[in-house]
């Protein structure tokens, strides 16, 4: 029976546990660099026990971006300072993985931390704006909300540029030493929202049916497969529910998957399709391992491994689902920013015999070797040493 601790093969990588660290946008690129903030904090994720390590989602063109501080990979000259974060991230026992994307409708914003909207969400800018541009999408409907700026319908023309720049991206990202690759269909970014009906209305070959819909997605596949070596996991993350009766069906992300697992997917992250903020019963935002049910079906009705997050930063919640096979891999997201050594604390709180082996060697070392006051080693009790002070007094008193 696998746990959370276990190991973790696809294709020819293995991972020495099933915690990877999400893909989460951290808005500290310039011109979509990698530098000396990527390699420390991806580094220091590696060095705390991460399986796999996911920078934020990379962007195959310059307008693929959230903002003008995001990460990219449409140039040679970045694949430079992507070789150092794997570098970083190999070093520390991790497996470096990247998610290619592009934001489509929900570009051109400012960094949340620096500038919400009124509503306190993310701040849309428009195209005229030094830091902004004019963003695309299946159809020129804008993404809702903040977003209520012109959206430029791609022509079948550019959807091919697009797939170009996911396979040339995927070359890059193979030449930089990433050994799994996440292809971003979710969140209403591009490929989302070719997914959703919600935000395509296209009567072409790229609209209506779910077949067509789900072309967009296929073709961009395709386009990686050819390029990405084949020992190495293709992966996806989809947008597989928009939570509206309008939107994107989880049943039709199902049958979606199927082709995909066709085309050569190796796994299949589930989340949601975010293509509307007018979400129904989104339930999943509050549900310890909210997405996990969803992601089951996937497994157990496509045959294909599959990962997800939301809400499995508690480690008994996220052994238990891996326990009973309902997922293979535990996403972790803020969890990993809030404890860069989640798997460190998650083994212990587990009872794991040997929670120190997933820190390098000489950090080991000491942490094994604690001589003193044993609760001031920095890390919370484990739930055995708790009950076991809890039964000293009773003990005592017996005794007495």
């Amino acid at each position: 029976m696998p746990d959370l601790l276990s190991p973790f093969t696809l294709k020819g990588v293995s991972l020495r546990n099933r915690i990877a660290m999400s893909p989460m946008t951290m808005y500290g690129s310039v011109d979509g660099q990698m530098d000396d903030y990527h390699v420390m904090y991806l580094g220091a994720r590696a060095a705390g026990g991460f399986g796999l390590v996911f920078p934020e989602q990379i962007a195959i063109t310059p307008d693929g971006r959230t903002t003008t501080s995001c990460a990219g990979i449409w140039s040679d000259d970045q694949v430079e300072g992507h070789r150092r974060v794997t570098n970083i991230i190999k070093m520390f026992g991790g497996v470096a993985g990247i998610q290619l994307g592009h934001t489509g409708r929900k570009g051109s914003e400012v960094p949340p931390h620096k500038e919400t909207n009124a509503q306190g969400g993310w701040k849309a800018l428009p195209p005229e704006h030094p830091d902004g541009w004019l963003t695309v999408g299946p159809s020129n409907i804008p993404a809702g909300g903040d977003h209520s700026y012109p959206v430029h319908a791609l022509t079948v023309d550019e959807i091919k540029a697009l797939h170009r720049s996911y396979a040339d991206a995927a070359r890059r990202a193979a030449d930089a030493g990433y050994e799994w690759l996440e292809m971003h269909f979710a969140h209403g970014y591009l490929a989302a929202s070719f997914f959703s009906p919600l935000a395509n209305q296209r009567t072409d070959e790229y609209g209506g049916s779910n077949r067509n819909r789900a072309r967009f997605l296929l073709e961009a596949l395709d386009a990686v497969r050819e390029v990405w070596p084949e020992h190495l996991p293709l992966t996806m993350r989809l947008g597989s529910d928009d939570f509206h009766p309008d939107g994107t069906q989880f049943e039709d992300s199902i049958e979606a998957i199927g082709w995909m697992k066709e085309h050569g997917l190796d796994l299949a992250d589930l989340s949601m399709g975010g293509n509307t903020d007018d979400m129904r019963d989104p339930h999943f935002f509050d549900e310890p391992a909210g997405f996990v049910p969803r992601a089951t079906r996937v497994r157990r009705e496509v045959g294909i491994p599959v990962a997800t997050s939301w809400n499995l930063g508690v480690p008994q919640t996220a052994d238990a689902v891996i326990r009973e096979e309902l997922i293979d891999i535990a996403m972790i997201g803020r969890p990993a920013l809030s404890n860069p050594h989640w798997p460190v604390w998650a083994a212990r709180e587990l009872g794991h015999p040997a929670p120190f082996d997933l820190v390098p060697a000489d950090w080991r070392w000491w942490l094994e070797n604690f001589r003193g006051h044993a609760p001031s080693i920095g890390l919370p009790p484990t739930p055995a040493e708790v009950a076991e002070a809890a039964l000293a007094p009773a003990e005592e008193a017996t005794a007495a």
